[in-house]
Parts: structure tokens; C-alpha cells; sequence
């Protein structure tokens, strides 16, 4: 079966056969999902979406497939479904389907603002386990965020403020569901596995807690690599199977996380950014910005 390729203008259609739907510019799509909402799709083909994906499934999903790993879905549970991911639907009883579903572009998801000094390293690791079961409490807070970022849609989405609400109110969805993994984290941590398993897990974990604490002066995968006494080989290895993302990307991830929090909140300009970052200049710095994240700083800053 071919794969279909899919952008978030492609998805608006999904307000044909929703019981509630907004759509907040090009940043983000969200959709309610009912009892005997069948949706005209093929789902039998496999598709990718160059965005982020969050499911509420709160009733009717069976399984899920990512990344070729066929997942079950029990009732209220959470699907985070990452960027160029390649999914297809598994069992789904559309007579009693009933989900919240929550598109969001890749544009907007790189302007979050997530506080890299709160943020638990060995919980933004476990990034790749899709499918969470949430407790009551957990299901009702995720369930009000995603209503409110529907209501918030529903305002003018060129005020500035507008956008904001709905930045932080993605980020408090996402501490809200790394509080749902941290929670569980031990559990999946006593399962019985391989030694050779449980090295890796403790390299990516050492890895993520070095990161967290040096990104602001270091980028370099051999830096992380020395602390761990392993070659940059092998720790680009193991970070790429356990994680789905490089050892590069993750250090790009926390510097960049942290350049988008200078620039907006600390009142300090562009140059003094660079320096506390440990770019040699601020044109490095803004080369470096404007690679991944299509905008330079000083743009990022006017938006």
C-alpha cells in the first residue's frame, strides 16, 4: 500500500465529519471525534504527517500502528504521534469512537517554550513510547487543555496574545503528559530486560541528564561522548535506536529550546544570546538559528 504524504492543509476536511473542529492558522487543526463519525479515508494506507499528532482516545481505538510497531489502545489513553512518523490505523469501532485529536504543525511546535531546567531528562528520552494510559484525573486535565486550545482557535489568530495562549497551552499540555510518563517511568524501568539493554537505557539516560546540564556551552557529540567514555560512533548509535533522534538533533533541541527562551524572555539582545550560548559570534549564532528554525533571531523575536 502507498504511503500518503500529508501537511496540515490537508487535514482542515476532517471538519466534515467532526463534532467539533477548529482550525488556528497554519499552526494548528483540532477535531472531536463522536460515535458514527466515519471518516471518508482510506486507512488501510499507511500516512505521514509533517507535524505533531495527539490523540485523547477515549473510546473505540483498538490499535495503532507506528513506525511499523502495531500498538494497543486502551480507553483513555494518549497517542503522541511525532513528526514523520509513518501511521496507520488499526482497530477502531466507529459506533462507539469517541476522541480528541489535535494537529500541529512542525513551525509551531519548534516555537514552544519549554523550560529545559524543569524538564526531566530521562522522561524526555521515553519521547517514543506513543500510546499512554492516563488515569481519570489525567484524562480530565488533557481533556480541558485540548477544549481550551479549541475555544482559544475560535478567537482572531492575528493578535499576538492569542498565539501566545495557545503556545503555553501546548506547553502545559506536554509537562502534563511528561508528568503522566515520569509516573510510570519506574515501572518501565523493573521490567526484566538484557544487560546489554539496560547499558544502552543507562547511556541514553546519562546522555540526556549531560545535555540538560551542559547544552548552553556545549554542542559537540564527542564532548558527551568523552564524559561517557564511549566513541561518538557509538553514542550517535544508541541514541538514534533508543530515542528515533540523533545525538546531534537532541543538543540542537535543548540549545535551541533555550536560544527561543533568551530571545523572548530575558531581555537581553541578540549578542549577549550568542555569547551566553557559546557561539563565538553573534553571525555564528544566527547562522545557526536560521538553520533550524527557518527564521533569524531577530525574526523570531518580531514574531
Amino acid at each position: 500500500m502507498k504511503e500518503q504524504s500529508i501537511e496540515l492543509d490537508h487535514i482542515k476536511h476532517i471538519a466534515n465529519f467532526s463534532s467539533d473542529y477548529s482550525s488556528f492558522g497554519r499552526d494548528y487543526v483540532f477535531s472531536r471525534l463522536k460515535p458514527d463519525t466515519h471518516p471518508a479515508l482510506n486507512y488501510e494506507s499507511p500516512w505521514r504527517f509533517n507535524g505533531m499528532t495527539l490523540v485523547l482516545a477515549l473510546e473505540g481505538f483498538k490499535s495503532i500502528e507506528v513506525n511499523l510497531e502495531m500498538l494497543e489502545v486502551s480507553p483513555a489513553s494518549i497517542i503522541s504521534i511525532h513528526p514523520d512518523s509513518i501511521v496507520r490505523m488499526g482497530e477502531i469501532d466507529w459506533s462507539h469512537l469517541e476522541a480528541y485529536v489535535l494537529f500541529m504543525s512542525r513551525d509551531f511546535i519548534r516555537d514552544i517554550n519549554l523550560d529545559m531546567n524543569v524538564i526531566n531528562a530521562s522522561v524526555l528520552m521515553s519521547h517514543h513510547k506513543p500510546v499512554i494510559k492516563l488515569s481519570d484525573k489525567e484524562t480530565e486535565l488533557v481533556r480541558r487543555y485540548l477544549e481550551l486550545l479549541h475555544l482559544n482557535a475560535s478567537e482572531d489568530e492575528k493578535s499576538l496574545y492569542v498565539k501566545s495562549i495557545a503556545r503555553n497551552l501546548v506547553a502545559a499540555l506536554v509537562y502534563q503528559i511528561m508528568e503522566a510518563v515520569s509516573k510510570r517511568k519506574n515501572e518501565t524501568e523493573e521490567e526484566p530486560d538484557s544487560h546489554s539493554r539496560s547499558r544502552r537505557v543507562s547511556y541514553v539516560h546519562d546522555f540526556m541528564t549531560l545535555v540538560n546540564r551542559h547544552h548552553g556551552r556545549e554542542r559537540s557529540v564527542g564532548f558527551y561522548a568523552d564524559k561517557l567514555y564511549i566513541s561518538p560512533k557509538y553514542l550517535s548509535l544508541i541514541i538514534k535506536e533508543s530515542t528515533g533522534r540523533s545525538a546531534a538533533e537532541w543538543i540542537d533541541e535543548y540549545v535551541i529550546l533555550e536560544a527561543k527562551n533568551l530571545l523572548r524572555f530575558s531581555g537581553k539582545n541578540i549578542q549577549q544570546i550568542a555569547y551566553e550560548l557559546n557561539f563565538t559570534n553573534q553571525s555564528s549564532f544566527g547562522k545557526y538559528f536560521k538553520h533550524l528554525t527557518g527564521m533569524s533571531p531577530s525574526e523570531f523575536q518580531r514574531s
